[in-house]
This record gives structure tokens, sequence and C-alpha cells, in this order.
């Protein structure tokens, strides 16, 4: 497989991570993250990233894992990270259809197979890459156990927002307004131009900062705000997704109880339908619990890595 760039140093993870390029069906250019572990492993963890998250940004994350004795492969999707951008205005977070993030899946299993990780596979998916991953697994993910943190099944908003959300998005879609920004965003990165007091992130400073070196280091890794069509198209997603069943495999979902991006109702709803299914509610964490408060970051790994090994 052809090499692709890697920052080792905003990483902050293991010292023998590398990246990898890779091609979609749809001609899609993607850049593919790996961490072996180093001895006794006890199988290799899928991570799937949220909204304008990125490789180096699951170093920490994949330093944990490791350390529990598991190999690590994550993506940057489609319009994120290193992978080829969908608008002339590579800041934008845009996608044409919400399936299509099902190619960049399907190439990202053929990259597991081609480097033949250590099996059985786990999927630990965050925000966005909860409803990708959850999409994945109702198609056929060969994974034994899924974890999700704060996964995108709903997009938190009154039925009122809902309502007008679905019906102004559309219409910017049929007049050829796709690609204009939602309302509220704009071509700043978030984290880049948000000050850690009131971020909707976390409530880890440290971990902000984190992002924050990073995103200033690399502004090339980041993106900015979503596109009427990207808003459409997840909307569309999240009605779709409701109506279908639940996979038949060990499953744990995490939800803070000060996110106010992803709908809870949504993600409640979706594990009380799974029969093999745990719900988790964490005090004191926002969105992105994976780089929340220490106790919080512990709960979300250990009881990640039991439900795993329990599979």
């Amino acid at each position: 497989m052809e090499p692709a760039p890697f920052f080792q140093e905003i990483s902050d993870g293991p010292a023998n991570g590398s990246a990898f390029w890779t091609t979609t069906g749809d001609r899609k250019r993607l850049r593919i993250g790996y961490w072996p572990a180093d001895q006794d492993v006890c199988g290799t963890i899928f991570l799937f990233p949220g909204r304008t998250e990125y490789i180096e940004l699951q170093g920490r994350l994949a330093t944990d894992l490791i350390a529990e004795g598991f190999s690590v492969l994550t993506i940057d999707w489609r319009g994120h990270g290193l992978s080829q951008r969908l608008l002339e205005n590579p800041a934008t977070l845009h996608i044409d259809e919400f399936a299509h993030y099902q190619n960049d899946v399907d190439a990202f299993l053929q990259t597991a197979n081609t480097l033949c990780l250590q099996k059985p596979w786990f999927l630990l998916a965050n925000s966005m890459g909860g409803i990708i991953g959850l999409r994945a697994i109702m198609q056929g993910l060969p994974v034994a156990a899924c974890s999700f943190t704060a996964p995108m099944w709903g997009i938190k908003m009154s039925l009122l927002q809902r309502l007008i959300a679905k019906q102004v998005s559309g219409a910017a879609c049929a007049l050829g307004r796709g690609e204009t920004y939602v309302p509220g965003h704009d071509g700043q990165n978030y984290v880049s131009h948000t000050p850690f007091e009131g971020n909707r992130i976390t409530f880890d400073r440290e971990n902000y900062d984190y992002w924050f070196r990073q995103a200033r280091t690399k502004p090339e890794l980041q993106t900015a705000g979503s596109s009427m069509k990207w808003l459409h198209e997840s909307l569309k997603e999240c009605h779709r997704i409701t109506k279908l069943p639940s996979p038949n495999i060990p499953c744990i979902s995490f939800y803070g109880d000060h996110d106010d991006v992803v709908d809870e109702h949504a993600i409640q709803e979706r594990m009380k339908a799974w029969s093999s299914g745990e719900y988790v509610e964490l005090e004191n964490a926002k969105h992105a619990l994976l780089l929340e408060q220490p106790k919080v970051r512990r709960t979300v790994i250990s009881k990640t890595i039991q439900r795993f090994l329990e599979a």
C-alpha cells in the first residue's frame, strides 16, 4: 500500500503509527491510519471518527487501546483530514449522498484485510462515525461487538427546528444551493476560533488545548461548517435508520448529560430495542466523551474494553 503523510509529532500517540492511501469504488482518495499493538493482541478495534475529526486526533485514544492489547485502524472520512475534499472550498463539510460514506467503509475494510489484521474485529464509533458504523454493521461489517460514543442517530433539535431544517435544507438543495453553509456555520474551524469557556465539545481544558494545538499547527487537517446538503442528507439518514432493527451483536452506547449536539432520545430508543445492548449516561460530560475529563474517559474505555472481551 502507498504510504500517506502522518503527523506523529502532533498526535501524542504510540510511536509506531502510520498511514496509507486507499481509493474507494467511486474513486475518492482516502487516508487510513494504523497503530499496531506491540504484543499479545486481543484483536483489532476499528475506530470510526466523528464529524470534523481525523486520524491524528485519535492518538491519545490509540495509546489507551493499545495498552489494553488491541491494534487500532482508523480513517479520514471523505471531506475530512487529508482524504479527498469534495468541494472547491475544501473547508466546507459536504456529502452528496450519505450512503457514500459506506463506500469509505468498504475501502477501509479492504485495507484491514490487506493488512491481515488480527481478529476478532471490534467497532468503536464516535458521533457521525456512529451512524456510519451502525449502518455498516446492518450491512454486514464483520465485527464481534461495538461501542458508540455520543452516536449521531439523531441531531439535537426541537420538533419545530427539525421540521424547519428539513424544509430549508431541502429547498436549498432543490435550488442548487446545497453547497452553501448551514445558517450559523461559516468557513472557520470551530476549535481554532472558539475559546475553551463555553465550548460544546468537552469540560477538559487540556484535551481541548490538544485539539486546538493540532488545529493551529496543521490547519490542512481541519474542516469548518457543514453544507446544506450535508445537513439534508444527515437528517434523512437519521430518519431512515430509525426504521431498521438493531443488529444482533453485543453493543454499549454512551451519552453525556451536557451533550447539546446529538439527540439523546434517539440513542435511548435504539438501545431499548437492542437485545444485547447497554446504555450508559455519563455525568458532567459534553459531546466529545473520548476527549473528556479523565474520569469520563476511563469509564468509557474500561466499559468498552470489558464489552469487547466478553463478546
